[in-house]
Protein backbone atom coordinates (compact mmCIF):
# COMPACT_ATOMS: atom_id res chain seq x y z
CA UNK A 1 0.00 0.00 0.00
CA UNK A 2 1.24 3.47 -1.28
CA UNK A 3 1.48 5.80 1.56
CA UNK A 4 -0.42 8.77 0.98
CA UNK A 5 -1.07 12.43 3.03
CA UNK A 6 -4.64 14.35 4.08
CA UNK A 7 -5.56 16.80 6.40
CA UNK A 8 -8.79 16.51 8.44
CA UNK A 9 -10.59 19.72 8.89
CA UNK A 10 -13.26 20.56 10.82
CA UNK A 11 -12.14 17.63 12.41
CA UNK A 12 -14.78 16.93 15.68
CA UNK A 13 -13.00 14.16 17.39
CA UNK A 14 -11.68 12.46 14.29
CA UNK A 15 -14.64 10.34 12.73
CA UNK A 16 -12.97 10.80 9.34
CA UNK A 17 -9.16 10.77 10.67
CA UNK A 18 -9.32 6.94 12.08
CA UNK A 19 -9.93 4.93 8.84
CA UNK A 20 -7.67 7.19 6.43
CA UNK A 21 -4.84 5.90 8.90
CA UNK A 22 -6.19 2.75 9.15
CA UNK A 23 -6.03 2.49 5.21
CA UNK A 24 -2.35 3.47 5.18
CA UNK A 25 -2.87 7.68 5.36
CA UNK A 26 -0.58 10.09 7.05
CA UNK A 27 -2.44 12.59 8.78
CA UNK A 28 -0.17 15.58 8.28
CA UNK A 29 -2.97 18.77 9.34
CA UNK A 30 -6.12 19.10 11.53
CA UNK A 31 -8.33 22.17 12.39
CA UNK A 32 -11.15 21.98 15.16
CA UNK A 33 -12.69 24.98 17.27
CA UNK A 34 -14.17 23.27 19.84
CA UNK A 35 -11.99 22.99 22.65
CA UNK A 36 -13.34 19.86 24.64
CA UNK A 37 -13.15 18.26 20.92
CA UNK A 38 -9.81 19.31 20.62
CA UNK A 39 -9.27 17.37 24.14
CA UNK A 40 -10.75 14.30 23.25
CA UNK A 41 -8.70 14.67 19.39
CA UNK A 42 -5.52 14.99 21.52
CA UNK A 43 -6.42 12.03 24.08
CA UNK A 44 -6.89 9.97 20.80
CA UNK A 45 -4.51 11.34 18.54
CA UNK A 46 -1.74 12.65 20.35
CA UNK A 47 -2.14 15.94 18.37
CA UNK A 48 -3.92 19.02 19.19
CA UNK A 49 -5.60 20.16 16.11
CA UNK A 50 -5.49 23.71 14.81
CA UNK A 51 -8.22 26.07 15.93
CA UNK A 52 -10.40 28.61 13.75
CA UNK A 53 -10.10 27.56 10.63
CA UNK A 54 -10.30 31.28 9.53
CA UNK A 55 -7.31 32.36 11.07
CA UNK A 56 -5.03 29.70 9.54
CA UNK A 57 -3.03 30.76 6.41
CA UNK A 58 -3.37 28.24 3.61
CA UNK A 59 0.48 28.70 3.32
CA UNK A 60 0.67 27.14 6.15
CA UNK A 61 -0.91 24.08 5.61
CA UNK A 62 1.86 20.98 4.20
CA UNK A 63 1.19 19.13 1.28
CA UNK A 64 -1.26 16.61 1.04
CA UNK A 65 -3.32 14.01 -1.57
CA UNK A 66 -6.31 14.34 -0.19
CA UNK A 67 -8.60 16.98 1.60
CA UNK A 68 -11.28 15.42 4.15
CA UNK A 69 -13.98 17.79 5.77
CA UNK A 70 -17.39 17.11 7.38
CA UNK A 71 -18.32 20.93 7.28
CA UNK A 72 -20.98 22.72 8.99
CA UNK A 73 -24.02 23.90 6.50
CA UNK A 74 -24.64 27.52 7.06
CA UNK A 75 -27.07 28.84 4.46
CA UNK A 76 -25.96 30.92 1.71
CA UNK A 77 -28.04 33.51 1.94
CA UNK A 78 -26.24 36.41 0.07
CA UNK A 79 -25.03 34.02 -2.46
CA UNK A 80 -25.92 34.52 -5.89
CA UNK A 81 -25.56 31.61 -8.91
CA UNK A 82 -23.06 33.39 -10.68
CA UNK A 83 -20.60 30.29 -10.17
CA UNK A 84 -18.10 32.27 -8.58
CA UNK A 85 -15.68 31.33 -5.69
CA UNK A 86 -16.72 34.69 -4.21
CA UNK A 87 -19.85 33.46 -4.04
CA UNK A 88 -18.99 31.55 -0.84
CA UNK A 89 -17.49 34.07 1.21
CA UNK A 90 -18.88 34.72 4.76
CA UNK A 91 -19.63 30.77 4.88
CA UNK A 92 -17.38 28.03 6.26
CA UNK A 93 -17.18 26.20 2.46
CA UNK A 94 -15.26 29.16 1.73
CA UNK A 95 -12.39 28.21 4.59
CA UNK A 96 -12.55 24.50 2.67
CA UNK A 97 -12.38 26.39 -1.26
CA UNK A 98 -9.60 28.50 -0.36
CA UNK A 99 -7.51 25.79 1.14
CA UNK A 100 -8.19 23.32 -2.14
CA UNK A 101 -7.67 26.19 -4.65
CA UNK A 102 -3.97 27.24 -2.95
CA UNK A 103 -2.80 23.51 -1.90
CA UNK A 104 -4.18 21.74 -5.22
CA UNK A 105 -4.66 18.49 -3.76
CA UNK A 106 -5.54 14.99 -5.97
CA UNK A 107 -8.81 14.29 -4.28
CA UNK A 108 -11.28 15.20 -1.65
CA UNK A 109 -13.85 14.36 0.69
CA UNK A 110 -16.91 16.78 2.40
CA UNK A 111 -19.09 15.26 4.62
CA UNK A 112 -22.59 17.62 5.66
CA UNK A 113 -26.39 16.25 6.42
CA UNK A 114 -28.74 14.77 4.02
CA UNK A 115 -30.40 18.33 4.16
CA UNK A 116 -27.64 19.77 1.58
CA UNK A 117 -28.86 18.31 -1.27
CA UNK A 118 -32.08 19.83 -1.33
CA UNK A 119 -31.03 23.27 0.80
CA UNK A 120 -32.39 26.33 -0.94
CA UNK A 121 -33.97 24.26 -3.50
CA UNK A 122 -30.84 22.95 -4.77
CA UNK A 123 -28.93 26.20 -4.73
CA UNK A 124 -26.87 25.67 -2.18
CA UNK A 125 -25.06 22.40 -3.32
CA UNK A 126 -24.89 23.95 -7.12
CA UNK A 127 -22.62 26.74 -5.51
CA UNK A 128 -20.39 24.18 -4.19
CA UNK A 129 -20.12 22.12 -7.14
CA UNK A 130 -19.68 25.30 -9.07
CA UNK A 131 -17.05 26.64 -7.12
CA UNK A 132 -15.21 23.30 -6.48
CA UNK A 133 -15.26 22.86 -10.28
CA UNK A 134 -13.93 26.35 -10.82
CA UNK A 135 -10.66 26.00 -8.98
CA UNK A 136 -9.90 22.76 -10.55
CA UNK A 137 -12.11 19.75 -9.21
CA UNK A 138 -14.19 18.96 -12.58
CA UNK A 139 -14.58 15.33 -11.58
CA UNK A 140 -17.15 15.14 -8.91
CA UNK A 141 -19.62 12.67 -7.16
CA UNK A 142 -22.53 12.92 -4.80
CA UNK A 143 -24.25 10.64 -3.07
CA UNK A 144 -26.30 10.00 0.72
CA UNK A 145 -25.12 7.05 2.46
CA UNK A 146 -26.76 5.85 5.42
CA UNK A 147 -25.39 4.06 8.73
CA UNK A 148 -27.59 1.09 8.54
CA UNK A 149 -26.16 -0.13 5.40
CA UNK A 150 -22.97 -0.28 6.73
CA UNK A 151 -23.01 -2.84 9.57
CA UNK A 152 -23.91 -0.01 12.02
CA UNK A 153 -27.51 -0.24 14.15
CA UNK A 154 -28.33 3.46 13.50
CA UNK A 155 -30.86 5.07 10.91
CA UNK A 156 -27.82 7.78 10.10
CA UNK A 157 -28.48 9.35 6.40
CA UNK A 158 -25.59 12.04 5.43
CA UNK A 159 -24.52 13.24 2.24
CA UNK A 160 -20.99 12.81 0.72
CA UNK A 161 -19.26 14.54 -2.14
CA UNK A 162 -16.07 13.18 -3.56
CA UNK A 163 -14.03 15.06 -6.42
CA UNK A 164 -10.86 14.49 -8.40
CA UNK A 165 -8.19 16.52 -10.13
CA UNK A 166 -7.60 14.02 -12.72
CA UNK A 167 -10.69 13.74 -15.34
CA UNK A 168 -9.62 10.67 -16.02
CA UNK A 169 -10.38 9.20 -12.62
CA UNK A 170 -14.00 6.58 -12.22
CA UNK A 171 -14.75 6.74 -8.84
CA UNK A 172 -18.08 5.06 -7.41
CA UNK A 173 -19.29 4.88 -4.14
CA UNK A 174 -19.73 1.77 -2.43
CA UNK A 175 -22.30 -0.26 -2.49
CA UNK A 176 -24.95 -1.50 0.29
CA UNK A 177 -23.21 -4.05 3.02
CA UNK A 178 -25.45 -7.19 3.84
CA UNK A 179 -24.48 -7.16 7.37
CA UNK A 180 -27.48 -7.67 9.30
CA UNK A 181 -27.30 -4.94 12.15
CA UNK A 182 -29.62 -5.15 15.67
CA UNK A 183 -29.58 -2.92 18.42
CA UNK A 184 -28.49 -5.55 21.12
CA UNK A 185 -24.84 -5.88 19.13
CA UNK A 186 -23.88 -2.07 20.50
CA UNK A 187 -24.86 -2.81 23.92
CA UNK A 188 -23.05 -2.64 26.99
CA UNK A 189 -22.84 -5.93 29.53
CA UNK A 190 -23.48 -3.52 32.78
CA UNK A 191 -25.04 0.05 32.99
CA UNK A 192 -25.67 2.07 35.94
CA UNK A 193 -28.56 3.10 36.56
CA UNK A 194 -28.40 7.02 36.25
CA UNK A 195 -28.84 6.66 32.58
CA UNK A 196 -32.49 4.93 33.41
CA UNK A 197 -34.76 8.18 33.15
CA UNK A 198 -36.26 9.67 35.73
CA UNK A 199 -40.55 9.21 36.50
CA UNK A 200 -41.26 12.74 35.39
CA UNK A 201 -39.01 12.47 32.57
CA UNK A 202 -40.66 9.01 31.31
CA UNK A 203 -44.41 10.72 31.70
CA UNK A 204 -42.99 13.97 29.89
CA UNK A 205 -42.04 12.13 26.81
CA UNK A 206 -45.11 9.87 26.66
CA UNK A 207 -47.12 13.13 27.10
CA UNK A 208 -45.51 15.12 24.34
CA UNK A 209 -45.88 12.08 22.02
CA UNK A 210 -49.94 11.92 22.47
CA UNK A 211 -49.78 15.94 21.86
CA UNK A 212 -47.29 15.43 18.99
CA UNK A 213 -49.43 12.75 17.35
CA UNK A 214 -52.84 14.63 18.21
CA UNK A 215 -50.89 17.59 16.51
CA UNK A 216 -49.47 15.89 13.59
CA UNK A 217 -46.04 17.34 14.92
CA UNK A 218 -43.96 14.36 14.65
CA UNK A 219 -43.67 11.18 16.85
CA UNK A 220 -42.31 12.16 19.94
CA UNK A 221 -39.97 9.76 21.61
CA UNK A 222 -38.52 7.33 19.71
CA UNK A 223 -38.07 4.01 21.79
CA UNK A 224 -35.55 0.52 20.79
CA UNK A 225 -35.01 -3.11 21.96
CA UNK A 226 -32.21 -5.54 22.36
CA UNK A 227 -33.76 -6.27 18.64
CA UNK A 228 -34.34 -3.55 16.78
CA UNK A 229 -32.86 -3.54 13.79
CA UNK A 230 -31.73 0.08 13.75
CA UNK A 231 -31.82 2.87 15.84
CA UNK A 232 -32.89 6.79 14.95
CA UNK A 233 -30.24 8.91 14.39
CA UNK A 234 -28.26 10.24 17.64
CA UNK A 235 -27.91 14.27 17.71
CA UNK A 236 -25.86 16.08 19.35
CA UNK A 237 -28.32 17.37 21.79
CA UNK A 238 -29.31 13.50 22.75
CA UNK A 239 -27.54 14.29 26.50
CA UNK A 240 -30.48 16.76 26.71
CA UNK A 241 -33.23 14.09 26.85
CA UNK A 242 -32.62 11.05 25.03
CA UNK A 243 -35.68 11.30 23.24
CA UNK A 244 -34.85 10.06 19.88
CA UNK A 245 -33.44 6.73 20.72
CA UNK A 246 -34.62 5.28 24.39
CA UNK A 247 -33.65 1.73 25.23
CA UNK A 248 -36.82 -0.04 27.09
CA UNK A 249 -35.78 -1.94 29.92
CA UNK A 250 -38.02 -4.75 31.58
CA UNK A 251 -39.62 -3.66 34.86
CA UNK A 252 -37.98 -0.17 34.23
CA UNK A 253 -38.13 3.50 32.73
CA UNK A 254 -36.17 3.30 29.53
CA UNK A 255 -32.72 4.63 29.58
CA UNK A 256 -30.40 6.21 27.44
CA UNK A 257 -27.81 4.85 25.05
CA UNK A 258 -24.65 4.96 27.27
CA UNK A 259 -21.37 7.03 25.58
CA UNK A 260 -20.13 4.30 24.54
CA UNK A 261 -23.10 2.58 23.38
CA UNK A 262 -23.27 5.90 20.95
CA UNK A 263 -19.52 5.73 19.77
CA UNK A 264 -20.05 2.04 18.94
CA UNK A 265 -23.36 3.32 17.17
CA UNK A 266 -21.13 5.39 15.39
CA UNK A 267 -18.81 3.03 14.45
CA UNK A 268 -15.74 4.03 16.85
CA UNK A 269 -13.91 0.94 18.30
CA UNK A 270 -13.80 0.82 22.03
CA UNK A 271 -10.31 1.75 22.13
CA UNK A 272 -11.56 5.11 21.46
CA UNK A 273 -11.12 7.54 24.56
CA UNK A 274 -14.14 9.43 25.01
CA UNK A 275 -14.56 12.70 26.71
CA UNK A 276 -14.58 12.23 30.56
CA UNK A 277 -17.78 14.21 30.53
CA UNK A 278 -20.90 12.52 29.36
CA UNK A 279 -22.99 15.65 28.07
CA UNK A 280 -19.49 16.32 26.20
CA UNK A 281 -19.11 12.99 24.83
CA UNK A 282 -23.09 12.83 23.11
CA UNK A 283 -22.35 16.37 21.64
CA UNK A 284 -19.28 15.18 20.02
CA UNK A 285 -20.60 11.85 19.05
CA UNK A 286 -23.87 13.43 17.72
CA UNK A 287 -21.79 15.93 16.09
CA UNK A 288 -19.58 12.37 14.15
CA UNK A 289 -19.40 10.96 11.01
CA UNK A 290 -20.43 7.17 10.70
CA UNK A 291 -16.96 5.38 11.02
CA UNK A 292 -17.37 2.51 9.12
CA UNK A 293 -19.51 4.57 5.72
CA UNK A 294 -16.04 6.98 5.70
CA UNK A 295 -14.10 4.01 6.01
CA UNK A 296 -15.88 2.37 2.39
CA UNK A 297 -15.79 5.89 0.88
CA UNK A 298 -11.95 5.96 1.63
CA UNK A 299 -11.06 3.05 0.19
CA UNK A 300 -13.23 3.33 -3.05
CA UNK A 301 -11.24 6.60 -2.89
CA UNK A 302 -7.81 5.26 -2.93
CA UNK A 303 -8.26 2.22 -5.55
CA UNK A 304 -9.38 5.52 -7.67
CA UNK A 305 -6.15 6.70 -7.08
CA UNK A 306 -4.38 3.91 -7.02
CA UNK A 307 -3.14 4.37 -3.90
CA UNK A 308 -4.77 1.25 -2.62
Amino acid sequence: MKKFKFIDLFAGIGGMRIPFEEIGGDCVFSSEIDKHAQQTYQNNFDEIPSGDITEISEKDIPHHNLLLAGFPCQAFSNAGLKKGFNDTRGTLFFEISRILRACQPEALLLENVRGLRSHDGGKTLEIILNTLKEIGYQNLYTQILNAKDFGLPQNRARFFIVGFKNSDINFEFPKKLNIATKVGDILEKYVDDKFTISDRLWKSHKERKVRNLANNKGFGYSAFNEDSKYTRTISSRYYKDGSEALLLQKNKNPRLFTPREVARLQGFPDKFILNESNTQSYKQLGNAVPVNVISSIGNNILESLNLG
